[in-house]
């Protein structure tokens, strides 16, 4: 059976190029001038696919996005827009439309639209649902999970929101692996972590020769993303000058390498994220309103992990499980008494605390059994240890990484001062030597292994 679309336009050209245009592509069409000519295809035919114009005699196209949406939920449609008209086709991907293509249409740009969109309909039909697992059984999570589902059939910009350690990125890479694009890149970037002066470069790439040091052409994160999905991370950490760069190149789809003289197509969709209050970064004059609106055509919310506290010993015992798997030795078990502190505990840092709590009794347990002792919950949540350490006594580091470098240079020291023998290291440092020999591998310190 031929795949069928249905396109939606009043100008007689642009029916006429977008009919030989997806002929060429094996696809069959039927065309109609206005809405109600729409509705009544879509009432006696099957379609793979919808391509509608924004404006049309009768109506508005998002009418027909709705209606397609509500009585036939897994067929893509897709808008045409004004060229440079970005408020229209956010609001049609509010709507529920997929994706848009912008007046006059680029053949290249409309023949990528129609691919994915048929891969959306295929994944559809076979139930693709990805393969990353977001544990846990809580009423918010099972919502989390629906709303990710909604999000993968989209290429809509999407604004993860959530604290830190919430899982705002494995959200992230849910909505991309179960989606149409999953088997593209999905590449993953701190905002926060780039220094300011190479920011541009790492975002577009740059030329031989465009600056000292720039030995080579290098690509830049949106080519290296290309036909996939860019992460954005931390977004709301990039400066003004780089946030106005950023929004020329989602909005013209487009990225100009530094150093080069012309500009390259690219096509990305973006998810972004922070653990910040991204409305009041607009209200302070930090983040510009014109990027926040881009990237916040949609907003998902990740819960904190004090919000699904049911989710806790799922989550204990995936990550007891990983442990053990990356350390090559038995599975550790949580005693009751720690299972019970486990599940009352608040959670400040969410699951990435979770894991770091467990990664630390992993290490400190005896016969392979977690007690409440081990955990060191309330060493970890004291207010005095925290209240201690101002944000400029970690020089912009995160906590993690600030605590890293203590304990590396501290089991550095004591290797050096016994020669590098491990089983007298971890006497000194009152560890077990399986204890010693995990900390060495998670800080990158076993070489010689």
């Amino acid at each position: 059976m031929q795949t069928k679309a249905l396109i939606v336009d009043d100008e007689p050209d642009i029916l006429e190029l977008l009919d030989i245009t997806l002929n060429r592509m094996n696809i069959g069409c039927d065309c109609a001038a206005n809405l109600d000519e729409a509705r009544k295809y879509l009432s006696e035919n099957t379609y793979s696919l919808c391509l509608t114009d924004m404006n049309l005699p009768d109506g508005n196209g998002i009418e027909l996005v709705t209606h397609i949406q509500r009585c036939f939920p897994d067929m893509p449609v897709a808008v045409l827009t004004a060229h440079g008209n970005m408020d229209t086709a956010i609001a049609s991907m509010k709507a529920g439309a997929f994706d848009f293509v912008s007046k006059p249409i680029e053949l290249e740009r409309l023949r990528s639209l129609v691919n994915t969109a048929l891969k959306l309909k295929s994944s559809s039909d076979t139930e693709n649902n990805g393969h990353v697992n977001i544990i846990g059984q809580s009423e918010c999570i099972e919502s989390l999970r629906k709303k990710i589902n909604k999000l993968s059939r989209s290429q809509a910009p999407v604004y993860i929101s959530g604290e830190s350690g919430s899982g705002k990125e494995l959200a992230a890479r849910a909505i991309h692996e179960q989606g149409p694009l999953a088997s593209a890149p999905f590449v993953a970037v701190n905002c926060g972590a780039i220094p300011r002066e190479l920011m541009e470069s790492e975002f577009f790439g740059h030329k031989k020769g465009s600056f000292t040091g720039a030995h080579k052409d290098k690509a830049g994160l949106f080519e290296l993303a290309n036909g996939g999905t860019l992460f954005l991370d931390e977004v709301a950490d990039l400066p003004l000058d780089m946030q106005v760069k950023l929004l020329r190149a989602i909005q013209e789809k487009a990225i100009r390498s530094v150093g080069d003289q012309k500009e390259t197509a690219v096509d990305v969709r973006i998810l972004s994220a922070t653990h910040k209050d991204l409305e009041a970064e607009v209200n302070e004059n930090r983040f510009r309103q014109d990027l926040f609106y881009r990237i916040n055509v949609i907003e998902l919310k990740v819960p904190p992990l004090r919000e699904r506290q049911e989710d806790i010993l799922p989550l204990a015992d995936r990550f007891l499980l990983n442990i053990a798997k990356e350390s090559q030795d038995k599975a550790a078990t949580l005693t009751k008494e720690a299972s019970k502190a486990l599940s009352q505990y608040k959670f400040p840092g969410n699951v990435r605390e979770l894991e770091n709590i467990l990664e630390r009794a992993y290490t400190l347990c005896e016969n392979d059994t977690i007690d409440v002792e081990d955990l060191q919950i309330r060493e970890v949540a004291a207010p005095s240890a925290i209240e201690s350490h101002s944000d400029e006594d970690l020089a912009g580091e995160s906590l993690d990484s600030h605590l890293e470098e203590i304990e590396r240079g501290i089991i550095i020291k004591t290797l050096e001062e016994n020669r590098w023998n491990r089983t007298a290291a971890a006497k000194k440092l009152g560890v077990s030597f399986r204890s010693l020999r995990y900390r060495l591998k998670k800080l990158g310190l076993d070489h010689d292994d």
